[in-house]
C-alpha cells in the first residue's frame, strides 16, 4: 500500500481516505468535508483540507503538522485551522516558531485549543463535537453530526394541505435532529465508551483496537493508554454503530493474521459490522 496517496474506505456516502498503523501513521481523511482526524506525518492527501482535528500529540499522530502548514504557505493557501487538546496549544506554537527561525520564514496558522463538548461547524448542516477519551497524555476523541429536519412528530400523517396551512398561520412544523454519523476515537482506553452516549450511537465508529490476541494483554494495553480487542467484544453489544472501524492496529500483525483473527475472534452476529481501516 502507498503511504503517499493513502487509503479508501467508503460506507454510504461517507468516504474516507487515509491510513493508520499504530505507532507508525494515523490520518484519516473526509475528502467532502475537508477535514482530517490527525495528520501522521502530513502526507499529500491532506494538504488541501482545511480543518484538522488533533487527537493528541504524539509523533504517529501529529508529526505533520508543522509540514501542512508550510505546504499551504507554499501553494498560497489561507492557513488551516488545528484543533486540539488546550495542552498542546502552546508547545506546537513553540515549534512552530523554531521552524520559522530556522526557514527565515513567518506562518499564518491558527491552533484552537479544545474542551469535551465543544463544538465546531463545519457549515449550517455539519459540526464536529469534541469528546474525551483517556491516553498517556491529554487525549480527545471527535464526532461529525448532521442536522436533519423533520417533520414534527405530532404532525405525522397530515395532508400535505394541511400542513401547509400550519406553515401559512406561522406554526413551525420541522424540528431539527442532530445525528452523529462518524466518531473518531484517537488512541484511547475502552473508557471512552463511557463518556458520551452519541458516541456508541454514530452511524460509523472508527475506533483504536491495537492489540487483538494473546501477544499482548488488556493490563499492558491500558498501560499504555490503549485498547485490547479483549475488551471490545464484550462491549459490541453496547455500540449501536452500523459499522464499527478498527484503526491503530499494531503492526505486529500482517494483514493475513488480522483478517483471520477478526473471523475467528469476532461473534458470527457482529461479523458484518466489523471493518479494519487500512494501514499499510
Amino acid at each position: 500500500m502507498s503511504v503517499k496517496a493513502g487509503e479508501s474506505w467508503s460506507y454510504q456516502k461517507y468516504k474516507f481516505h487515509g491510513l493508520s498503523l499504530s505507532g507508525i501513521r494515523t490520518a484519516i481523511a473526509m475528502p467532502e468535508l475537508s477535514l482530517s482526524f490527525d495528520v501522521a506525518q502530513g502526507y499529500p492527501y491532506l494538504l488541501n483540507l482545511k480543518n484538522f482535528f488533533i487527537s493528541h500529540g504524539h509523533l504517529d499522530h501529529a508529526a505533520g503538522v508543522p509540514y501542512i502548514i508550510s505546504q499551504k504557505a507554499m501553494t498560497s493557501q489561507e492557513a488551516g485551522k488545528f484543533y486540539m487538546p488546550k495542552s498542546l496549544v502552546e508547545p506546537l506554537d513553540q515549534i512552530m516558531k523554531i521552524w520559522e527561525k530556522i526557514e527565515g520564514h513567518q506562518y499564518k496558522y491558527e491552533f484552537i485549543g479544545v474542551e469535551a463538548d465543544d463544538e465546531i461547524y463545519l457549515n449550517a448542516q455539519t459540526y464536529v463535537k469534541v469528546f474525551p477519551t483517556t491516553h498517556r497524555v491529554d487525549s480527545f476523541g471527535y464526532t461529525v453530526f448532521e442536522i436533519h429536519k423533520k417533520l414534527k412528530a405530532e404532525l405525522q400523517g397530515l395532508s400535505q394541505d394541511e400542513i401547509v396551512d400550519l406553515k401559512r398561520q406561522g406554526h413551525e412544523v420541522n424540528e431539527l435532529q442532530h445525528i452523529p454519523v462518524v466518531s473518531f476515537t484517537g488512541d484511547t482506553q475502552i473508557e471512552f465508551l463511557n463518556s458520551r452516549p452519541w458516541v456508541r450511537d454514530s452511524k460509523i465508529l472508527l475506533m483504536e483496537a491495537t492489540y487483538l490476541d494473546s501477544r499482548k494483554t488488556i493490563e499492558a494495553a491500558r498501560q499504555w493508554g490503549h485498547t485490547h480487542l479483549d475488551e471490545i467484544i464484550p462491549r459490541l453489544q453496547d455500540i449501536k454503530s452500523e459499522k464499527i472501524v478498527l484503526i491503530h492496529l499494531s503492526s505486529r500483525y500482517s494483514d493475513t493474521e488480522v483478517k483471520k483473527i477478526i473471523q475467528q475472534r469476532i461473534p458470527a452476529e457482529y461479523q458484518d459490522r466489523i471493518e479494519v481501516f487500512p494501514g499499510r
